[in-house]
């Protein structure tokens, strides 16, 4: 697999480049918004690519809620972490592309809110792992993360059901799309998605050797306790009360 890793990220290199090619200069231009139109093809991939990776949090949360698996509790706080780097890549591209269209950087509208709101959910969720130590942070975590994924389909479905400033869809919902156009997205969000693999690829194993590492500091400092703890007896019957190691 580690070989495996630089073949594909030189394709996803080259996948990223040719997205970008097609994006500024094969797309057609659109007719009322002129280029400032093009940041679409970053802007709406980004949104795709960070609900498919807090969707696999949220399966790897429930997974790690029933199983107690320590490699389902990588996965979550993984895509939690790349999933935040997305989510903010739509909010910041977001007021770039509306102020020279609408007029103004934000508006307190249900699509606009409702998106913050999920990044202040998984950034939360990001607070609470790295600064709580405490045995039940995994499953707090978990629960928080099941909780943020509820807002998902919020985000996603509110310029249905509500009337936002937020432009109406142009896929689905009776919208239409220059086929050329679709074409191009679809390419970008290719792009986006192996980008995040790796990035969760890479991401997963360095969390693997974090793990390893506290787990040897555990066992020598159960090992180097005083004769009176009986330490040797406590982790020969797997009472050590870490994680084991994410395969």
């Amino acid at each position: 697999m580690k070989r495996a890793f630089p073949i594909l990220a030189a394709l996803t290199a080259i996948l990223l480049v040719y997205a970008l090619y097609q994006a500024l200069v094969v797309a057609p231009t659109e007719r009322t918004m002129g280029d400032v139109q093009r940041i679409f093809y970053y802007h709406v991939p980004s949104a795709w690519t960070a609900f498919l990776l807090f969707f696999v949090n949220l399966v790897a949360s429930v997974v790690y809620l029933v199983r107690r698996n320590p490699k389902a509790d990588a996965v979550a706080v993984v895509t939690a972490e790349v999933g935040v780097v997305f989510c903010t890549v739509v909010l910041v591209t977001g007021p770039i592309w509306a102020r020279p269209v609408w007029g103004i950087w934000w508006t307190w509208d249900v699509r606009l809110t409702s998106t913050l709101v999920l990044w202040l959910i998984y950034v939360s969720y990001l607070v609470l792992r790295r600064f709580s130590d405490s045995a039940q942070t995994p499953v707090l975590a978990a629960v928080l993360a099941i909780f943020g994924a509820l807002d998902v389909p919020l985000v996603y479905f509110s310029i249905w059901f509500f009337r936002t400033q937020h432009p109406q869809p142009v896929i689905g919902g009776g919208g239409s799309i220059d086929p050329r156009m679709w074409h191009v997205l679809l390419i970008n969000w290719l792009a986006f998605s192996c980008f995040a693999f790796l990035i969760c690829w890479s991401r997963y194993r360095l969390e693997s050797l974090r793990r390893d590492v506290e787990e040897a500091e555990a066992l020598e400092s159960l090992l180097d306790a005083p004769p009176g703890h009986d330490a040797k007896a406590k982790v020969a019957h797997g009472e050590a009360g870490f994680n084991r190691r994410p395969q």
